[in-house]
């Protein structure tokens, strides 16, 4: 959510900004700005709505021409309306100052009284404008020392941008708790939240860390932290321009679940030890003792996430006989939570920059737990935060809804329950079953996703309908949860996961014949049980869509739609149980006529509370 693109160099940098933003548009945003410095002199333009459609033609005779430095950002509103006014850049009162900031500043109301009882004058809403109007305080012609005193009066987060009239063709910027970049070309300097928006021009860059400042024209760069002058190290972004376009494919979100066969292989590559009939990883700090030490797990996710970490908690305990515990990590961090010692905490985010999930991650090392990250953005505050863990390798998710990366988080948690099973009941047997099984999901995806088009049919049935229920038991609970989130992301229909027993208690008053229940029951050792629940939603006229397992006939007796999946084992089948969800919500998104890829209200990267 926001995003922020900053340049300076020989280029004319109105169009280089908005096509940065339009790279950042999958963060999600409701209105957007630019301000560009041309020699000493600040000027500004700001929209509500989206960027697609704008063309560099639209902003002349609003914007300088000549300009070489200036900054963007798109915005999701927090504080004040999505208007104009409340839009990005900032400024103070002699518009000598602009600021373009992701976060949220929680004592804002403060400064603010503070800042207008000295006569400032405030034109929007914002907590962001405090900001711009401190700065003007503080600044006495050095705005990196101005910088570093408005830092030590801010509460709350912040990822932040700043371009001054003294200082034509200067950026500067500051972070704490919100990802800010520093993109190094040749005789030209980028800074932006997200790597998408500057991989197209350069593939150096320095990831600052809470409380840096950085301070850039075109040749030279200076960072430094609230004490002085830091060295960062110069890292290579790997990352595949063409991973950001969508291809053929009419959405990101379609393109991501297409993409699953490759994004499960990049999670399983080099992780497979079948001399050890058990998995391995590469960015575990933790020692074989330490690792069979381990009496209990906390995992710590939001969203889609925390559905992963509800299979990985099955997983845990199936293979490897470990208790493990589940927090929305928005809660973790407000109690007074207990753990005890040999408690690994493993915190999953798919960005890498939940505000909820990092926060949660900080307390839990704070109370010197052992913490472990799983994300799929390298480079990211999680992943920087905790210093050890594993990355996805699922590249690119830029469709606001998870898929891909939903996926691969619950196969990086089956390896993870596998090494640990390994280590304390599992046999050699069961390993090299769990690697073959694992080494033929990619397959068992093309072939569920060669179905698509089934979907497509169900879709055109029930998408006019206003309410949905998902259901499942055991390891597809977790799927009914993800499915039901799905629909309600991109196609604003109500859904309701459920396990299935628990439609008796209450919920199964909701039903008739207007309301679709979708049933996700592969074989296993409790589908008797589901086939009675769906008996009791038959017996009131209910419309059911069943996931099931080929050949599984006695379902489909029952089903008035039902769609097919290949056999594997039980714990990996939520994977191939999920693909047909996604699409059946992205087929009702797209008959309903909403944006799939960038849904009302949401965000990609949750980076305030």
């Amino acid at each position: 959510m926001c995003g922020i693109v900053g340049y300076t160099g020989g280029r004319k940098v109105n169009g280089l900004l908005l096509e940065g933003l339009k790279c950042l548009e999958y963060r999600g945003y409701d209105s957007w700005g630019l301000v560009v410095s041309d020699d000493t002199e600040l000027a500004a333009v700001k929209r509500v709505g989206k960027i697609s459609g704008i063309g560099i033609d639209s902003l002349v005779g609003e914007l300088p021409d000549t300009a070489h430095a200036g900054l963007g950002h798109t915005r999701w509103a927090t504080h004040g309306a999505p208007n104009v006014v409340n839009a990005h850049p900032h400024f103070d009162c002699h518009d000598r100052i602009a600021v373009v900031h992701n976060g949220i500043i929680e004592n804002y109301l403060p400064l603010k009284r503070e800042l207008a009882g000295r006569g400032h004058r405030f034109r929007s809403e914002t907590d962001t404008e405090v900001i711009a109007h401190l700065l003007e305080e503080y600044y006495e012609g050095d705005m990196t020392a101005a910088l570093r005193q408005v830092m030590t009066r801010l509460v709350g987060t912040f990822g932040l941008a700043v371009v001054c009239s003294e200082h034509p063709g200067m950026l500067f910027g500051a972070r704490r708790g919100s990802p800010l970049i520093v993109g190094v070309g040749h005789n030209e300097m980028f800074l932006a939240s997200d790597v998408s928006a500057i991989v197209a021009h350069t593939r150096q860059v320095i990831y600052l860390d809470d409380n840096e400042l950085v301070a850039m024209n075109p040749t030279a760069f200076s960072t430094s932290d609230l004490e002085g002058i830091v060295q960062k190290k110069i890292e290579e972004v790997t990352l595949d321009v063409m991973s950001w376009s969508k291809g053929d494919h009419a959405h990101f979100m379609l393109k991501e679940i297409m993409e699953q066969p490759e994004s499960l292989c990049n999670a399983f590559r080099g992780r497979l030890d079948y001399q050890q009939a058990s998995a391995k990883f590469g960015g575990l700090n933790l020692t074989f003792s330490e690792l069979q030490g381990i009496q209990q797990i906390k995992i710590l996710a939001c969203g889609t996430s925390w559905h992963s970490a509800l299979l990985g908690k099955y997983l845990f305990e199936d293979l490897a006989g470990i208790w493990t515990d589940i927090e929305y990590a928005s809660e973790f961090r407000y109690r007074n939570f207990v753990l005890p010692p040999k408690t690994l905490v493993i915190a999953i985010s798919q960005s890498g920059e939940t505000a909820d999930t990092l926060a949660a991650v900080r307390e839990a090392k704070q109370k010197g737990a052992a913490v472990l990250g799983i994300c799929n953005v390298v480079g990211s505050s999680i992943a920087r935060e905790c210093g050890q863990g594993i990355y996805l390798h699922a590249g690119p998710e830029i469709g606001v809804a998870s898929t891909k990366a939903f996926t691969s988080q619950v196969l990086v948690l089956t390896l993870l329950a596998l090494l640990l099973g390994r280590q304390r009941r599992l046999s050699r047997r069961q390993g090299l079953v769990t690697l073959s099984a694992i080494e033929s999901l990619p397959d068992l995806v093309h072939r569920t996703l060669n179905q698509a088009s089934r979907l497509e049919e169900i879709a055109q049935q029930t998408y006019q309908r206003a309410n949905f229920l998902y259901i499942g038991r055991g390891y597809h609970y977790p799927v009914a949860l993800e499915g039901a989130l799905k629909l309600k992301e991109i196609s604003y229909v109500h859904a309701e996961g459920l396990p299935a027993a628990e439609l008796k208690h209450g919920p199964i008053a909701l039903i008739d014949e207007q309301m679709p229940t979708v049933v996700v029951a592969p074989e296993g050792p409790i589908l008797d049980k589901v086939k009675s629940n769906v008996e009791e939603i038959r017996a009131r006229e209910g419309q059911i869509i069943s996931i099931v397992t080929e050949a599984q006939g006695e379902m489909e007796e029952v089903s008035d739609f039902t769609f097919s999946i290949p056999r594997t084992t039980e714990y990996l089948t939520p994977i191939l149980a999920v693909i047909p969800l996604q699409l059946l919500a992205y087929h009702i998104a797209v008959l309903r006529g909403c944006d799939v890829d960038k849904p009302r209200n949401l965000a990609k990267s949750v980076t305030v509370e």
